[in-house]
């Protein structure tokens, strides 16, 4: 397994890899065909993470192909420059292997470069696998955001989890 930062080149990958997290996990935000996703739009917000001081994208790679990403959103006025929202998303069959620690790993030796003292996150209080995983990354519970996500017609509560250096 690679990890490593994204370039312009994984446009197309990207889009791939979450059309098939939207097909197979319900814990990503999107239904399926319901993101505006194709390799144009893609190539956009790759140049927009390029381009900023508090953003990346980290790419899992395994025999050439993404299997998972870490994308981290800085905040973009001078307030909240110090903070980065994540999301991260892992094909199923490489979930549980230690490719999301990975990922984190990659991102924490690149947060050391940038002034983020502050890591934010989501996830639905009925993801087990994500939550350890946030854990043993280092992340806390900081409050419940209740009927947040709605899936077919049952509501899901989220935990809002952070990492405060």
């Amino acid at each position: 397994m690679i990890i490593r930062e994204v370039t312009q080149t994984d446009a197309n990958q990207l889009v791939e890899l979450h059309k098939q997290l939207d097909e197979e996990t319900k814990f990503m935000l999107f239904e399926p065909d319901e993101r505006e996703n194709n390799e144009t739009r893609q190539s956009k917000i790759i140049s927009s993470i390029l381009e900023s001081n508090n953003s990346n994208i980290f790419l899992a790679v395994k025999n050439n192909r993404v299997v998972g990403h870490l994308t981290v959103i800085g905040g973009h006025t001078k307030r909240i420059s110090h903070r980065a929202y994540i999301v991260i998303g892992i094909l199923k069959e490489f979930s549980s292997k230690g490719v999301g620690y990975e990922l984190f790993n990659a991102m924490e030796n690149w947060r050391l470069t940038t002034g983020i003292k502050r890591l934010e996150l989501t996830v639905m209080t009925n993801n087990e696998i994500g939550i350890k995983l946030y854990k043993k990354a280092g992340f806390e519970v900081e409050g419940i955001k209740k009927n947040s996500i709605i899936i077919g017609d049952r509501y899901i509560d989220e935990y809002y989890m952070a990492k405060v250096y």
